[in-house]
């Protein structure tokens, strides 16, 4: 596999009609101190990672698995025998070569992983490792003006069991809130290097490619409509957009997550002037090679694209 060598910038926008998209600790969609709405970063990658778990044959070590003899969720450590069989004690003369050979050990098997080469992950079991991911995903922002969150009462078919309270004989009562409309727009980032330390380190060849690239991308564009639950019913897919830098160049661009814009008319227009702006500088513009826009032309309207950006299907 060929290595992916070149930084990256994008943004992915997230549609959520009448849905949840990332709620709170209260089941309400998460709002910052100014009441606009956002999800965090972790929404998005859990996204990714379902989408790569069951649509490509790679491993994916951060995601939730049961034991088949309890049901109930596996630890750090035992993910880490379920993949790669025991834990490894080192090799050294003391304490702490046989700490670091086990290190070394165990990272270079925890970036056979697909999103362990993409995000990284912090690993606090038998052993500590901090591994800094290549692809870094900001918070997703609602960019549409109108914030409306609405909640309604569901009732569940079964009595409450609590047989000390007087609703003891009643079926339960519960409420589920949803956005009425938003368009969350997370920044991407894609710096190979944040990887090669690591990687050196493990003693492996287990580097970031193009195909890894290339699955991320996909996941990216997929993850959130893929995904279906009854709170996140109605949370699509919109726009990836995705802009490669040339080999070598040390230019550092914002993040993306301000500069796109969703309109309040009938086309909802994903409006990427900020973009474009940005890109058409003549120190930007020189280190850029290539931009990709992703998005559903029948049903979706994107306005100012960048010049010489590729439009492509979701």
């Amino acid at each position: 596999m060929s290595k992916f060598n070149k930084r990256a910038y994008g943004a992915a926008v997230i549609k959520s009609i009448n849905s949840n998209y990332n709620a709170d600790f209260t089941h309400q969609p998460r709002t910052l101190p100014d009441g606009r709405i956002y999800a965090t970063d972790k929404a998005l990658k859990y996204l990714v990672r379902n989408y790569l778990k069951h649509e490509t044959s790679d491993n994916i070590f951060y995601y939730k698995s049961l034991k088949e003899d309890t049901l109930n969720p596996r630890s750090l450590d035992e993910t880490y025998v379920k993949y790669f069989g025991e834990i490894p004690k080192g090799e050294g003369k003391g304490a702490t070569e046989k700490e670091a050979s086990k290190k070394r050990e165990m990272l270079g098997n925890l970036l056979t992983n697909l999103d362990v080469r993409l995000f990284g992950g912090t690993y606090a079991g038998s052993t500590n490792l901090s591994m800094h991911g290549p692809a870094q995903i900001t918070h997703g922002i609602n960019q549409f003006v109108r914030g409306e969150i609405y909640s309604e009462q569901i009732m569940s078919p079964f009595r409450n069991s609590n047989e000390d309270k007087a609703d003891s004989a009643m079926t339960t009562l519960g409420s589920q809130s949803k956005l009425r409309e938003g368009h969350y727009v997370h920044g991407i980032s894609v710096n190979p290097k944040n990887l090669e330390t690591l990687t050196e380190l493990s003693g492996t060849e287990n580097h970031l490619t193009v195909d890894d690239i290339e699955k991320l991308k996909l996941g990216l564009r997929r993850g959130a409509s893929y995904y279906d639950s009854s709170a996140k019913a109605g949370t699509d897919n919109e726009l990836l957009l995705w802009v490669t830098l040339k080999e070598n160049s040390r230019l550092v661009l914002p993040s993306f997550t301000e500069l796109i814009k969703v309109q309040d008319n009938e086309k909802r227009d994903i409006d990427l002037g900020g973009i474009k702006t940005l890109l058409a500088q003549a120190h930007v513009k020189i280190e850029i090679e290539s931009i990709e826009v992703y998005y559903n032309k029948t049903i979706t309207s994107v306005i100012n694209l960048p010049d010489g950006a590729h439009e492509l299907n979701l």
